[in-house]
């Protein structure tokens, strides 16, 4: 049995894509030990099938946090016993390289999106030039790595010459789930429900425009489950006149708590806007919960977004961020019965194939390459 410490900066309670691919190593064969931090606010964590080790750290933001979980990290691989080590993330990734080339261990490369595109550091030049020199040093040297979709992992492709492989962020199949009604819930039963959900909600994520456009909606309510650095900025907005009581706001749920608000509604959005190279070729989780959940989503018009809505013709787009355009939208997709059916006939058939269960495969091509020259190749 081979070992594999797979490594977070978060505190190991909401990384979904994260837990699912350390129980698909785990079911194939591995040993596997997942690495975070605790935070203040963390909460225990459930029992899993893999072990887990969170580490205690001064700083929980900025430089000196980033700068301190590396050297935790670094020192705690150096001395924990493993054959491969798993980096997720460029934040990561630091403290999992040296300490690979020390031991002579394997370094496989996850890379959840386009790290130095990300929009918080578009603005702070010198922090983006650190992350683009340690990927620069970096990237060259990996052998294994895949990332969440084929536009990112053509950018990668572009700038290193690294072929990485496409392991998408999808959700574990819902077949026969029984989930909540609205009545349980909470939920208004009389009214259109519109769903957002996601643990980023923030700027240029189109939170704002969309509470704006309840302001032209009557008989439809517009649930948001989440958080993230705009959510006190939207909450001030629905108390707005034409707006208030349209909007209901829930926090950070538990993975499966939340996906039972989101089958109860009647339409899911995503809004991410095209202002950074990081969101323009996003393709955001909650798209496949959406399918998952068999809700029709309306989307912007963004490069993988589009071809997963398209290709299964899952729902609808917007044109523009005009809240009253995005208004008209959901009017005419919550309005249009015939449409609705057919929608959500198709997300059905969608989620036969937009699930974990067909996407571990390719999770596995990479581990099988790894554990190929030992003749002990796994098919997933």
């Amino acid at each position: 049995m081979k070992k594999i410490i797979v490594s977070v900066t978060n505190d190991l309670s909401t990384d979904q894509r994260v837990d699912r691919v350390c129980n698909t190593l785990q079911r194939n064969g591995f040993d596997v030990l997942l690495v975070g931090r605790e935070l203040k606010s963390s909460k225990p964590l459930n029992l899993r099938a893999y072990q887990t080790h969170r580490m205690k750290l001064w700083f929980e933001k900025g430089f000196l946090f980033y700068a301190s979980f590396n050297i935790s990290l670094f020192f705690f691989l150096l001395f924990a016993k493993a054959d491969i080590l798993l980096a997720n993330d460029l934040d990561t990734l630091p403290a999992n390289f040296f300490c690979s080339k020390i031991k002579s261990q394997t370094l496989v490369y996850d890379s959840h999106e386009y790290f130095t595109g990300v929009p918080e550091i578009q603005d702070r030049p010198f922090v983006k030039n650190i992350w683009k020199r340690i990927e620069r040093f970096i990237l060259p040297k990996i052998k294994f790595a895949y990332t969440v979709n084929e536009s990112i992992a053509k950018l990668y492709k572009d700038e290193y010459n690294i072929d990485f492989g496409v392991v998408r962020n999808l959700p574990l199949k819902r077949n026969n789930v029984k989930s909540k009604t609205r009545k349980e819930l909470g939920l208004p039963e009389n009214k259109k429900l519109i769903v957002l959900q996601g643990s980023g909600i923030n700027v240029d994520r189109g939170g704002e425009e969309a509470v704006q456009a309840m302001e032209f909606l009557d008989d439809s309510v517009l649930l948001i489950i989440g958080s993230g650095d705009v959510i006190n900025i939207l909450k001030t907005m629905s108390e707005k006149p034409g707006i208030n009581g349209k909007v209901i706001f829930k926090g950070k749920l538990p993975y499966t708590e939340m996906l039972d608000y989101t089958t109860n509604a009647d339409v899911g959005i995503s809004f991410d806007k095209d202002t950074n190279i990081n969101y323009r070729f996003s393709l955001p989780n909650k798209i496949f919960d959406y399918i998952q959940c068999g809700i029709p989503v309306l989307v912007s018009r963004l490069p993988e977004i589009e071809k997963v809505v398209t290709h299964y013709r899952v729902g609808d787009f917007i044109e523009t961020h005009e809240p009253k355009h995005i208004a008209a939208k959901l009017n005419e997709m919550l309005s249009n019965t015939t449409k609705q059916s057919e929608w959500k006939a198709n997300t059905v058939e969608a989620a036969k194939v937009l699930n974990w269960e067909n996407e571990e495969k390719e999770l596995m091509k990479t581990y099988n390459q790894i554990l190929s020259p030992l003749g002990r190749v796994r098919v997933g």
